[in-house]
């Protein structure tokens, strides 16, 4: 199948696809904060700044997309059908940086975990509490009365912020 955009109309989409304070990002980290913990963001003193930084924990996480990093098994993990060599280039390069960055982080003495984002739409509370328990060592206490819906409400508020201040663009007129 061909592609349905002009190349320039391609490239105007591919440059939007965001790497950091994405809605998964957003949704792991309102969670989490709500049940107590604390964090730092892209941290770029330790190898593959990862997403979200736990110094207390001596932890780090990695919110991973499922097409971009390629989650086994995952139907989001799809390839693209035209230029096929260099996509399966591009991903396996992203796979074995993934690979290298866990190997660094190992050895500095860091725990590591991956979320993916099919894990946190499909299962978003589990997820949450799989982390929680990662980081507190199976110790964490949890709050019940987080609800789902006013959680996602939550990240998809801040993802629409954020989105729309980085959209606030200078209109440039064509006349």
């Amino acid at each position: 199948m061909t592609d349905v955009f002009t190349k320039r109309q391609r490239s105007q989409a591919m440059s939007r696809v965001r790497s950091r304070d994405t809605k998964p990002e957003w949704i792991l980290r309102c969670g989490l904060h709500r049940l107590g913990f604390r964090y730092r963001l892209k941290n770029s003193h330790l190898p593959g700044s990862p997403d979200i930084v736990f110094p207390k924990f001596h932890a780090a996480v990695f919110v991973h997309g499922c097409y971009w990093h390629r989650h086994s098994g995952c139907k989001d993990a799809s390839t693209p059908k035209s230029h096929v060599d260099f996509w399966e280039r591009k991903f396996n390069a992203n796979v074995e940086r993934d690979r290298r960055v866990m190997r660094q982080l190992d050895s500095l003495g860091w725990r590591v975990l991956v979320v993916w984002e099919c894990e946190l739409t499909r299962k978003t509370f589990e997820t949450i509490h799989r982390v929680a328990d990662f980081l507190s060592h199976g110790k964490a206490c949890f709050d019940n009365s987080m609800k789902q819906h006013e959680l996602l409400a939550v990240a998809e508020k801040k993802v629409r912020y954020r989105i729309s201040s980085y959209d606030e663009e200078p209109e440039v007129s064509e006349e």
